[in-house]
């Protein structure tokens, strides 16, 4: 926990931070906080350079409910469906890397899932870790809010929504469940930074799937012990993978991907999608 506590009273003294900080989800706030910190943002390497070909999706903008407009990359069911699997980039925002994923999660999952990748920064992708921790930074709660509550609301209500994202995605992932309330039926988050609130998580509607490297200096082992003693206070079902791994060790474009682990790692995650929506093999 000092870690966080550190960043909190880093926050306190900032005016600059603090003004920047989303006062409507502490959780999504401590994350944020995160990019003040030297360590944090140099634990990140630059994204290797990766340009996709032969994508399935496309992306598609649409109006939200305050008038604004937001973007998404769509991998459309081939056959009609009520089931959806929304997907969370990291602090780096929508990019290859991201749509790739997407591409190879529609196909997995047999092509009748309307898989969308959520653009949170409203088209800025980061090429280098100063620009993704600065859009971490500007990235509000409310404007993400609105964008997934807007999306979300052009699906109706009889729908199954299943989500999963990566570091700041992760967290944005279990927020996403949370909105979906009674529509949400799973919600895989990698090393995100899990929601604190006890009666938010009573309203839970989804179990969870937290994937956690033990080496996370961020996502610690008292922070995911203490959403472990709120889930079960709760009577919500949270299942734990844990890896010894560093933060971000899922991600591609970092240079020191582990491929082994994530393959693993991706597995359960899927065994996961699969069975909450559904999914026959």
């Amino acid at each position: 926990m000092k870690n966080i506590y550190t960043f909190l009273a880093l926050c306190i003294l900032s005016s600059t931070a603090f003004a920047q900080t989303p006062s409507c989800c502490a959780a999504v706030g401590q994350f944020a906080n995160f990019s003040h910190d030297i360590a944090f943002v140099k634990t990140h390497e630059d994204p290797i350079p990766f340009q996709l070909t032969g994508q399935l999706g496309k992306l598609q903008t649409f109006a939200c409910k305050d008038s604004s407009f937001a973007t998404v990359y769509t991998v459309q069911a081939e056959q009609p469906s009520n089931k959806y699997l929304l997907v969370f980039h990291e602090w780096w925002g929508l990019n290859d890397y991201i749509k790739q994923t997407s591409d190879k999660l529609y196909t997995d999952l047999g092509k009748n899932v309307h898989v969308i990748a959520v653009d949170l920064y409203d088209g800025k992708v980061a090429a280098n870790k100063d620009s993704a921790a600065s859009y971490m930074q500007t990235l509000t709660y409310d404007r993400a809010a609105m964008i997934i509550n807007s999306l979300m609301d052009k699906f109706g209500d009889d729908v199954e929504i299943a989500t999963i994202g990566w570091c700041m995605g992760g967290g944005y992932s279990l927020q996403a469940s949370l909105m979906a309330k009674e529509r949400a039926v799973g919600c895989v988050m990698y090393y995100g930074f899990p929601e604190t609130d006890k009666s938010k998580i009573a309203n839970l509607s989804s179990d969870v799937l937290m994937i956690w490297p033990n080496q996370d200096k961020w996502i610690t082992k008292e922070v995911v012990d203490k959403f472990k003693s709120d889930m079960q206070a709760a009577g919500k079902n949270l299942q734990v993978e844990e890896y010894t791994a560093d933060h971000a060790f899922a991600n591609p474009s970092n240079p020191k991907h582990d491929p082994v682990i994530t393959a693993d790692a991706n597995a359960k995650a899927l065994l996961f999608i699969k069975t909450h929506l559904k999914i026959a093999d």
